[in-house]
Protein backbone atom coordinates (compact mmCIF):
# COMPACT_ATOMS: atom_id res chain seq x y z
CA UNK A 1 0.00 0.00 0.00
CA UNK A 2 2.95 2.48 -1.35
CA UNK A 3 4.64 3.16 -4.17
CA UNK A 4 6.88 0.12 -4.95
CA UNK A 5 10.14 -0.03 -6.74
CA UNK A 6 11.71 -2.04 -9.35
CA UNK A 7 13.91 -4.98 -9.04
CA UNK A 8 17.55 -5.08 -10.71
CA UNK A 9 16.82 -7.40 -13.29
CA UNK A 10 15.20 -4.84 -14.75
CA UNK A 11 17.45 -3.84 -17.75
CA UNK A 12 18.77 -0.06 -17.86
CA UNK A 13 17.49 0.63 -21.17
CA UNK A 14 13.92 -0.55 -19.95
CA UNK A 15 14.71 1.78 -16.55
CA UNK A 16 15.76 4.83 -18.55
CA UNK A 17 11.84 5.10 -20.02
CA UNK A 18 10.55 4.37 -16.58
CA UNK A 19 12.85 7.15 -14.92
CA UNK A 20 11.87 9.72 -17.44
CA UNK A 21 8.27 9.11 -16.80
CA UNK A 22 8.59 9.34 -13.29
CA UNK A 23 10.61 12.17 -13.09
CA UNK A 24 8.25 14.38 -15.52
CA UNK A 25 4.75 13.06 -13.34
CA UNK A 26 6.60 13.86 -10.16
CA UNK A 27 7.75 17.01 -11.63
CA UNK A 28 3.85 18.29 -12.63
CA UNK A 29 2.81 17.29 -8.50
CA UNK A 30 5.28 20.11 -7.32
CA UNK A 31 4.78 22.68 -9.97
CA UNK A 32 8.77 22.46 -11.29
CA UNK A 33 9.78 22.28 -14.38
CA UNK A 34 12.01 18.96 -14.62
CA UNK A 35 13.73 17.41 -17.82
CA UNK A 36 15.09 14.13 -18.51
CA UNK A 37 18.06 13.33 -21.20
CA UNK A 38 19.01 10.39 -21.35
CA UNK A 39 22.85 9.21 -23.40
CA UNK A 40 23.75 7.00 -25.63
CA UNK A 41 27.04 7.66 -24.01
CA UNK A 42 26.24 5.93 -21.28
CA UNK A 43 25.78 2.65 -22.96
CA UNK A 44 29.33 2.16 -23.64
CA UNK A 45 31.14 3.48 -20.78
CA UNK A 46 31.11 1.65 -16.85
CA UNK A 47 32.99 3.98 -14.74
CA UNK A 48 31.05 6.44 -12.10
CA UNK A 49 31.70 10.07 -12.94
CA UNK A 50 29.88 13.24 -12.20
CA UNK A 51 30.45 16.05 -14.87
CA UNK A 52 30.63 19.52 -13.21
CA UNK A 53 27.00 21.79 -12.81
CA UNK A 54 26.27 24.03 -16.20
CA UNK A 55 23.97 26.83 -16.39
CA UNK A 56 21.29 26.60 -18.59
CA UNK A 57 19.10 29.63 -18.83
CA UNK A 58 19.49 30.55 -15.43
CA UNK A 59 18.77 26.95 -14.54
CA UNK A 60 21.60 24.96 -12.71
CA UNK A 61 21.84 21.16 -14.33
CA UNK A 62 23.49 18.37 -13.24
CA UNK A 63 24.68 15.27 -15.32
CA UNK A 64 25.20 12.20 -13.08
CA UNK A 65 27.17 8.70 -15.30
CA UNK A 66 26.55 5.83 -13.59
CA UNK A 67 27.93 1.95 -13.75
CA UNK A 68 23.93 1.32 -14.32
CA UNK A 69 24.35 2.60 -17.91
CA UNK A 70 21.81 5.07 -16.95
CA UNK A 71 22.31 9.24 -17.20
CA UNK A 72 19.96 11.71 -16.62
CA UNK A 73 19.88 15.45 -16.59
CA UNK A 74 17.30 16.85 -14.39
CA UNK A 75 17.12 20.31 -14.84
CA UNK A 76 15.40 22.56 -11.51
CA UNK A 77 15.04 26.20 -10.72
CA UNK A 78 16.34 25.58 -7.08
CA UNK A 79 17.79 24.27 -5.31
CA UNK A 80 19.88 21.90 -8.14
CA UNK A 81 19.20 18.28 -8.17
CA UNK A 82 21.79 15.37 -9.97
CA UNK A 83 20.48 11.73 -9.80
CA UNK A 84 21.03 8.33 -10.91
CA UNK A 85 23.59 5.84 -9.47
CA UNK A 86 25.33 5.03 -6.69
CA UNK A 87 27.42 8.21 -6.65
CA UNK A 88 24.39 10.19 -6.78
CA UNK A 89 23.98 9.52 -3.16
CA UNK A 90 26.36 11.54 -2.24
CA UNK A 91 25.31 14.64 -4.56
CA UNK A 92 21.75 14.19 -3.26
CA UNK A 93 22.01 13.75 0.62
CA UNK A 94 22.56 17.46 1.64
CA UNK A 95 19.31 18.32 -0.11
CA UNK A 96 17.24 15.11 1.31
CA UNK A 97 18.46 15.07 4.77
CA UNK A 98 17.63 19.60 4.93
CA UNK A 99 13.93 18.27 3.28
CA UNK A 100 13.17 16.20 6.29
CA UNK A 101 10.85 14.01 4.69
CA UNK A 102 10.37 12.23 7.50
CA UNK A 103 9.04 15.04 9.90
CA UNK A 104 5.35 14.15 9.34
CA UNK A 105 5.97 10.22 10.30
CA UNK A 106 8.00 11.06 13.31
CA UNK A 107 4.75 13.35 14.41
CA UNK A 108 2.47 10.61 13.51
CA UNK A 109 4.98 8.02 15.85
CA UNK A 110 5.28 10.47 18.90
CA UNK A 111 1.47 10.50 18.71
CA UNK A 112 1.31 6.55 19.21
CA UNK A 113 4.04 6.65 21.71
CA UNK A 114 6.62 5.89 19.28
CA UNK A 115 5.23 2.52 18.52
CA UNK A 116 5.78 2.88 14.78
CA UNK A 117 3.35 0.01 13.60
CA UNK A 118 0.69 1.60 16.27
CA UNK A 119 1.75 4.79 13.91
CA UNK A 120 0.85 2.37 10.79
CA UNK A 121 -2.70 1.18 12.37
CA UNK A 122 -3.73 4.69 13.08
CA UNK A 123 -3.22 5.72 9.38
CA UNK A 124 -4.54 3.36 7.81
CA UNK A 125 -7.92 3.44 10.16
CA UNK A 126 -8.26 7.18 8.81
CA UNK A 127 -7.13 8.83 5.92
CA UNK A 128 -5.62 5.58 4.84
CA UNK A 129 -8.40 3.95 4.43
CA UNK A 130 -10.51 6.32 2.33
CA UNK A 131 -7.00 6.80 0.01
CA UNK A 132 -6.56 3.43 -0.80
CA UNK A 133 -9.96 2.48 -1.09
CA UNK A 134 -9.95 5.18 -3.44
CA UNK A 135 -6.83 4.02 -5.27
CA UNK A 136 -7.87 0.38 -5.51
CA UNK A 137 -11.50 0.74 -6.58
CA UNK A 138 -13.14 1.54 -9.49
CA UNK A 139 -13.44 5.73 -9.07
CA UNK A 140 -12.53 8.08 -11.62
CA UNK A 141 -11.54 10.40 -8.72
CA UNK A 142 -7.64 9.50 -8.90
CA UNK A 143 -4.69 11.51 -10.01
CA UNK A 144 -2.32 10.03 -12.55
CA UNK A 145 0.15 8.88 -10.70
CA UNK A 146 -2.56 7.18 -8.10
CA UNK A 147 -4.33 5.41 -11.41
CA UNK A 148 -0.62 4.02 -12.12
CA UNK A 149 -0.57 2.90 -8.46
CA UNK A 150 -4.06 0.66 -9.56
CA UNK A 151 -2.72 -0.67 -12.61
CA UNK A 152 0.46 -1.99 -11.16
CA UNK A 153 -1.55 -3.63 -8.09
CA UNK A 154 -4.52 -4.98 -10.48
CA UNK A 155 -1.38 -6.89 -12.44
CA UNK A 156 0.08 -8.05 -9.38
CA UNK A 157 -3.54 -10.06 -8.15
CA UNK A 158 -3.55 -11.27 -11.65
CA UNK A 159 -0.50 -12.76 -11.52
CA UNK A 160 -1.21 -14.07 -8.08
CA UNK A 161 -4.21 -15.58 -8.88
CA UNK A 162 -2.84 -17.41 -12.36
CA UNK A 163 -0.49 -18.56 -10.06
CA UNK A 164 -2.80 -20.38 -8.03
CA UNK A 165 -5.53 -21.25 -10.82
CA UNK A 166 -2.24 -22.93 -12.71
CA UNK A 167 -2.13 -25.43 -9.73
CA UNK A 168 -5.81 -26.53 -9.11
CA UNK A 169 -9.28 -26.08 -8.67
CA UNK A 170 -9.19 -23.65 -5.81
CA UNK A 171 -13.21 -24.96 -4.36
CA UNK A 172 -12.91 -25.01 -0.69
CA UNK A 173 -9.01 -24.49 -0.67
CA UNK A 174 -7.98 -22.40 2.21
CA UNK A 175 -6.21 -19.30 1.99
CA UNK A 176 -5.00 -16.53 4.44
CA UNK A 177 -4.68 -13.27 2.75
CA UNK A 178 -2.74 -11.35 5.56
CA UNK A 179 -2.71 -7.46 5.14
CA UNK A 180 -6.01 -7.74 2.79
CA UNK A 181 -6.21 -4.81 2.52
CA UNK A 182 -9.63 -3.57 0.76
CA UNK A 183 -10.04 -7.04 -0.42
CA UNK A 184 -8.31 -6.69 -4.03
CA UNK A 185 -6.95 -10.15 -3.66
CA UNK A 186 -9.19 -11.90 -1.16
CA UNK A 187 -12.41 -11.33 -2.95
CA UNK A 188 -11.58 -12.70 -6.36
CA UNK A 189 -10.32 -15.89 -4.27
CA UNK A 190 -13.39 -16.27 -2.26
CA UNK A 191 -15.53 -15.96 -5.66
CA UNK A 192 -13.48 -18.46 -7.41
CA UNK A 193 -14.74 -20.78 -4.39
CA UNK A 194 -11.78 -20.51 -2.50
CA UNK A 195 -11.70 -20.51 1.50
CA UNK A 196 -10.67 -17.32 2.68
CA UNK A 197 -9.29 -15.64 5.75
CA UNK A 198 -8.90 -11.87 4.95
CA UNK A 199 -7.08 -10.08 7.72
CA UNK A 200 -5.59 -6.69 7.80
CA UNK A 201 -4.56 -4.57 10.60
CA UNK A 202 -6.72 -2.05 10.01
CA UNK A 203 -10.86 -2.25 11.04
CA UNK A 204 -11.56 0.11 8.52
CA UNK A 205 -10.10 -1.40 5.23
CA UNK A 206 -11.90 -4.85 6.54
CA UNK A 207 -14.73 -2.78 6.21
CA UNK A 208 -13.84 -2.13 2.91
CA UNK A 209 -12.84 -5.38 1.77
CA UNK A 210 -16.18 -7.00 3.07
CA UNK A 211 -17.86 -4.43 1.23
CA UNK A 212 -16.37 -4.85 -2.25
CA UNK A 213 -17.40 -8.90 -1.47
CA UNK A 214 -21.12 -7.89 -0.68
CA UNK A 215 -21.03 -5.75 -4.05
CA UNK A 216 -19.62 -8.50 -5.41
CA UNK A 217 -22.53 -10.60 -4.59
CA UNK A 218 -25.36 -7.97 -5.22
CA UNK A 219 -24.35 -8.02 -8.77
CA UNK A 220 -25.05 -11.56 -8.52
CA UNK A 221 -22.30 -13.47 -8.58
CA UNK A 222 -22.41 -17.11 -7.04
CA UNK A 223 -21.07 -17.10 -3.59
CA UNK A 224 -18.68 -19.36 -2.18
CA UNK A 225 -19.50 -22.63 -0.02
CA UNK A 226 -17.63 -21.37 2.37
CA UNK A 227 -18.26 -17.65 2.99
CA UNK A 228 -14.86 -15.40 3.61
CA UNK A 229 -14.07 -14.19 6.96
CA UNK A 230 -12.81 -11.44 7.26
CA UNK A 231 -11.24 -9.98 10.29
CA UNK A 232 -9.06 -7.22 11.99
CA UNK A 233 -6.00 -8.55 13.04
CA UNK A 234 -2.42 -7.28 12.41
CA UNK A 235 0.45 -10.26 10.64
CA UNK A 236 2.34 -11.42 14.42
CA UNK A 237 -1.25 -12.08 16.05
CA UNK A 238 -2.84 -14.25 12.35
CA UNK A 239 -3.08 -17.45 13.89
CA UNK A 240 -3.96 -21.04 12.14
CA UNK A 241 -3.19 -23.29 9.39
CA UNK A 242 -3.87 -22.96 5.69
CA UNK A 243 -2.86 -24.29 2.02
CA UNK A 244 -2.14 -21.01 1.30
CA UNK A 245 -1.02 -17.66 2.81
CA UNK A 246 -0.73 -15.13 0.64
CA UNK A 247 1.04 -11.35 1.91
CA UNK A 248 1.07 -8.61 -0.52
CA UNK A 249 2.25 -5.24 -1.04
CA UNK A 250 2.74 -5.18 3.09
CA UNK A 251 6.93 -5.32 4.02
CA UNK A 252 6.65 -2.23 2.96
CA UNK A 253 5.73 -1.59 6.08
CA UNK A 254 8.23 -3.52 7.75
CA UNK A 255 12.24 -2.85 8.59
CA UNK A 256 13.89 -5.93 6.95
CA UNK A 257 14.54 -7.82 10.92
CA UNK A 258 10.72 -7.14 11.34
CA UNK A 259 9.86 -8.55 7.84
CA UNK A 260 12.18 -11.32 8.80
CA UNK A 261 10.55 -12.30 11.82
CA UNK A 262 7.23 -11.48 9.71
CA UNK A 263 7.91 -14.07 7.16
CA UNK A 264 9.17 -16.88 9.93
CA UNK A 265 5.62 -16.45 11.19
CA UNK A 266 3.68 -16.36 7.82
CA UNK A 267 5.42 -19.81 6.66
CA UNK A 268 4.15 -21.14 10.03
CA UNK A 269 1.26 -20.78 9.07
CA UNK A 270 0.99 -21.59 5.68
CA UNK A 271 0.84 -25.79 4.60
CA UNK A 272 1.69 -26.13 1.22
CA UNK A 273 2.33 -22.69 -0.44
CA UNK A 274 3.51 -18.79 0.84
CA UNK A 275 3.01 -15.84 -1.54
CA UNK A 276 4.72 -12.60 -1.06
CA UNK A 277 5.46 -9.40 -2.58
CA UNK A 278 7.81 -6.31 -1.41
CA UNK A 279 9.19 -3.08 -2.70
CA UNK A 280 12.83 -4.72 -4.15
CA UNK A 281 15.94 -2.50 -3.05
CA UNK A 282 18.11 -0.50 -5.89
CA UNK A 283 19.96 2.27 -4.94
CA UNK A 284 18.31 4.35 -8.36
CA UNK A 285 14.71 3.84 -7.12
CA UNK A 286 15.90 4.02 -3.35
CA UNK A 287 16.85 7.95 -4.31
CA UNK A 288 13.43 8.18 -6.50
CA UNK A 289 11.29 7.00 -3.90
CA UNK A 290 13.16 9.56 -0.97
CA UNK A 291 12.68 12.32 -4.05
CA UNK A 292 8.64 11.44 -4.13
CA UNK A 293 8.86 11.61 -0.10
CA UNK A 294 9.25 15.69 -0.88
CA UNK A 295 6.20 16.16 -2.33
CA UNK A 296 3.67 17.50 0.07
CA UNK A 297 0.42 15.52 1.39
CA UNK A 298 -0.65 14.31 4.13
CA UNK A 299 -1.61 11.03 2.95
CA UNK A 300 1.99 9.58 2.52
CA UNK A 301 2.12 9.51 6.37
CA UNK A 302 4.07 5.88 7.12
CA UNK A 303 7.33 4.85 6.54
CA UNK A 304 8.26 3.02 3.48
CA UNK A 305 11.42 0.17 3.60
CA UNK A 306 12.68 -1.56 0.30
CA UNK A 307 14.48 -5.00 0.86
CA UNK A 308 16.84 -7.09 -1.09
CA UNK A 309 15.74 -10.04 -2.37
CA UNK A 310 18.69 -12.07 -1.58
CA UNK A 311 17.05 -11.00 2.10
CA UNK A 312 14.11 -11.87 1.71
CA UNK A 313 14.64 -15.12 0.12
CA UNK A 314 17.32 -15.68 2.94
CA UNK A 315 14.64 -15.67 5.44
CA UNK A 316 12.50 -17.90 3.29
CA UNK A 317 15.41 -20.43 3.29
CA UNK A 318 16.09 -20.35 7.31
CA UNK A 319 12.00 -20.67 7.65
CA UNK A 320 12.84 -24.33 5.05
CA UNK A 321 11.01 -22.64 2.36
CA UNK A 322 12.27 -22.70 -1.07
CA UNK A 323 11.61 -20.09 -3.71
CA UNK A 324 9.46 -21.67 -7.10
CA UNK A 325 8.40 -18.76 -8.74
CA UNK A 326 9.94 -15.16 -9.66
CA UNK A 327 7.73 -12.83 -10.79
CA UNK A 328 8.18 -8.03 -11.48
CA UNK A 329 5.15 -5.84 -11.96
CA UNK A 330 6.74 -2.48 -12.81
CA UNK A 331 4.70 0.20 -14.15
CA UNK A 332 5.59 4.00 -13.54
CA UNK A 333 4.97 4.17 -10.10
CA UNK A 334 4.35 0.66 -8.97
CA UNK A 335 7.25 -1.91 -8.62
CA UNK A 336 7.00 -4.72 -7.29
CA UNK A 337 8.77 -8.65 -6.53
CA UNK A 338 6.42 -11.36 -6.08
CA UNK A 339 7.71 -14.60 -4.83
CA UNK A 340 6.04 -17.85 -4.66
CA UNK A 341 7.97 -20.22 -2.06
CA UNK A 342 6.85 -23.89 -1.40
CA UNK A 343 8.76 -25.76 2.31
CA UNK A 344 11.94 -27.14 0.67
Amino acid sequence: RATLLPHTSLSPHRFTPHFHKMASMISSMIATPVTIRPSVSARTGSSVRMTAPKRVAGRSSLVVRADANLVATVAEVSPTVGILGASAVIGLAATLIAADPNKRRTEMAAAADGDEMASVKNYFETVGADRWKKIYGETDEVNKVQLDIRTGHAQTVEKVIGWLKSEGDLKNCTIADCGCGTGSLAVPLAMEGAAVTASDISSAMVGNARERYETELAKGKKAPEVAPNFKACDLESESGKYHTVTCLDVMIHYPQAKADAMITHLASLADERLIISFAPFTIPYAILKRIGELVPGPSKATRAYLHAEKDVEAALNKAGWKVVKREMTATNFYFSRLLEAKRA
